[in-house]
Parts: structure tokens; C-alpha cells; sequence
């Protein structure tokens, strides 16, 4: 008897699993739809994602893992325009969202820093405005940061130090400003730093010169900022750094 219900209970289990995976991924294309209908979509890229279907997974431009949760959503240089919403965040088990050069606008959503999967976050080449999420320094599995050729303005948040993980953090050519966070310095094992272009003010922290010498870093430009000691024109290159000329009397 008891083994029979052992079995039973087994039985019932897998089943609630299996309704848990479904429901999953079914959110995950309503998710999905809702993004589509915030987008205008001039060349119908996005003609295939139909949400009569049991999942996402068909759709092109979306990949899924073996349980069928989305792992990627791929619509780099698509011609799509219009917001993020705040909705993506629910995508549990995503690790690459590449949404580069295209027309999209408004605000970063905090909740992409719910995210927690994420590998590469490629916004960059778009028209968003407004701050950087403080939020997206809770990513800890993040390797490539890249909001480069946006109209983000406001600081550089201190809680990007927390991505140790991260290989590449390109944030030039938008409207930041205030100082370049000590807290950088944490992240050891990033190759590029791109901040070049902004109206960032202050001394360039040791913490991050440093990366040089006791990280990985093969490059940092800092080039055209309001930053101590420099002047706007014209660049040059020490080792790995490219900055404005020293000012000179």
C-alpha cells in the first residue's frame, strides 16, 4: 500500500512539474507578445511570433533551452522602434538579450536587474533616454554590458562594481555625467572600459587605472569628458589608455 502510494505521489509530482514548465513558458510568450504589440515593426521581423502557439519556441529571432524557457531573444538591427517593457524582467532564464541598433526609446526598466541569468546585455545604438538601473549591478552572471550610442544621462551607478563577471562595460557616446565610480576597479576581469564621450567630471580613480596592471584590461578610454587634468581635443594612447592630452601651462 505504501508503495503504491509512493508511486501515486510520484505520478503526481511530475505532472505538477510538467504544469509548472507549461505555464512557464507560455507567460513567457505572453511576455514576448506584449513586447511585440508595444514595437512598431516596419519589415514584419516579428510575423512569427504568434500567440496561439503552446510556447515561444517557434518563433524567429527566439531560442530556448531543452525545457523550452527562453534563453535568447536576438533582434539586433531588426528596424524596430518603441519602448522595453518593464514586463521582460520575468524572463527568468534569459541569457542574451541583443537588441542593438535599432530605434528603440524611452527608459531602461529596472527590472531587467531581476534578470539573473543574463550573459549579454546589448541595447546599445538606440535613441533610450533617462539613468542606467542601479538595478543591473544584481547581475552577477553578466559578462557584456553594452549601452554605447544611446541618450542615457545622470550617473554611472556605483552597483555596476559588483559585476565581477563582466568582460566588456561600453557606455560611451551618451549623456553621462558626475564621477567615474571607484567601485569599477572590482571588476578584474573586464578587458574593455569605454566611457569616452560623456560629460563625466572629476579625477579618473587609481582603483581603475590600476585594471591595468593588476586586471585584465587591454583597453579604457576616457577621451572627450569634462575630467581633471585633461583637455578635450585630441587623444593619445599609454599602454591601454586612450585620454585627452594633458593640460599643459
Amino acid at each position: 500500500m505504501a508503495a503504491q502510494f509512493a508511486a501515486a505521489a510520484v505520478v503526481v509530482i511530475s505532472c505538477l512539474l510538467a504544469l509548472a514548465t507549461l505555464a512557464s513558458c507560455n507567460s513567457e510568450g505572453d511576455i514576448l507578445y506584449k513586447q511585440r504589440l508595444a514595437w512598431k515593426d516596419p519589415n514584419n521581423v516579428l510575423e512569427s511570433w504568434d500567440p496561439t502557439l503552446v510556447n515561444p519556441c517557434p518563433w524567429f529571432h527566439v531560442t530556448c533551452n531543452n525545457d523550452n524557457a527562453v534563453i535568447r531573444v536576438d533582434l539586433g538591427n531588426a528596424g524596430i522602434s518603441g519602448p522595453l517593457i518593464p514586463d521582460l524582467g520575468a524572463l527568468q532564464n534569459l541569457q542574451y538579450l541583443e537588441l542593438y541598433d535599432n530605434s528603440l526609446n524611452g527608459t531602461i526598466p529596472a527590472t531587467l536587474g531581476n534578470l539573473t541569468k543574463l550573459v549579454s546585455l546589448d541595447l546599445y545604438g538606440n535613441e533610450l533616454t533617462g539613468e542606467i538601473p542601479a538595478t543591473l549591478g544584481a547581475i552577477s552572471t553578466l559578462r557584456f554590458l553594452r549601452l554605447h550610442e544611446n541618450n542615457l544621462t545622470g550617473a554611472i551607478p556605483i552597483s555596476l562594481g559588483n559585476l565581477t563577471s563582466l568582460l566588456e562595460l561600453k557606455l560611451q557616446e551618451n549623456a553621462l555625467s558626475g564621477s567615474i565610480p571607484s567601485s569599477l576597479g572590482n571588476l578584474k576581469t573586464l578587458w574593455i572600459l569605454k566611457l569616452n564621450d560623456n560629460m563625466l567630471s572629476g579625477m579618473v580613480p587609481l582603483e581603475v587605472l590600476s585594471l591595468v596592471i593588476s586586471g585584465n584590461l587591454t583597453e579604457i578610454n576616457i577621451a572627450k569628458n569634462d575630467l581633471a587634468g585633461t583637455v578635450r581635443s585630441s587623444l593619445f594612447r599609454v599602454t591601454a589608455i586612450i585620454q585627452d592630452k594633458l593640460k599643459t601651462a
